[in-house]
């Protein structure tokens, strides 16, 4: 390893120590917590129900759409997490403490951020009036794998990445019809 691969790596872990400290605030803790359990699929699953709901077949393409996009996030980011092997930075560091159980037990790529990524550009490009619920909620999933102990901030910064060419991809192969 490199010396500027350990600079990075060490400023990373840091990053993820401070972040981890702010659960010690009971309302920060309790909120990222929501968040991340929302993440793990409940908000999403009423998104897709509520689109059909209210929006007959319309919503109901975009929640196919959905789906099939969190099917490929799924095989895609289990598949990196057995590859890469990373430990989250609770495994790494008996400092961090992880606030919540881990889904699994590799931190590389953050599944619950390349999820609510990949979600979120997906059905504002379908409904844009959505943004202003999804976005912050997408960003509060991203941080809440760090503040939780559960993932580095470049587990997070991949997963949005591939997240956003995911999502790119899954519009480009049935783009949305207005």
């Amino acid at each position: 390893m490199s010396t500027r691969t350990r600079q990075v790596d060490s400023r990373e872990h840091g990053w993820c120590l401070a972040a981890n400290r702010w659960c010690a605030r009971g309302v920060v803790r309790a909120y990222f917590r929501g968040v991340s359990r929302l993440g793990d699929g409940a908000f999403w699953y009423a998104l897709m129900v509520g689109l059909v709901l209210l929006d007959g077949w319309r919503g109901l393409d975009a929640s196919a759409q959905l789906a099939a996009t969190g099917a490929v996030a799924l095989i895609l980011y289990r598949k990196l997490k057995r590859w890469t092997k990373r430990p989250r930075p609770c495994a790494a560091d008996s400092r961090i403490y992880a606030w919540i159980a881990p889904l699994d037990e590799f931190s590389f790529p953050s599944g619950h951020t390349l999820h609510a990524v990949s979600f979120t550009v997906v059905a504002v490009a379908h409904y844009p009036v959505l943004a202003w619920l999804l976005l912050p909620f997408a960003a509060s999933v991203a941080i809440s794998r760090v503040v939780l102990g559960l993932h580095y901030p470049s587990d997070v910064l991949a997963a949005t990445g591939i997240g956003i060419g995911l999502a790119t991809l899954s519009l480009w192969i049935s783009p949305v019809l207005a």
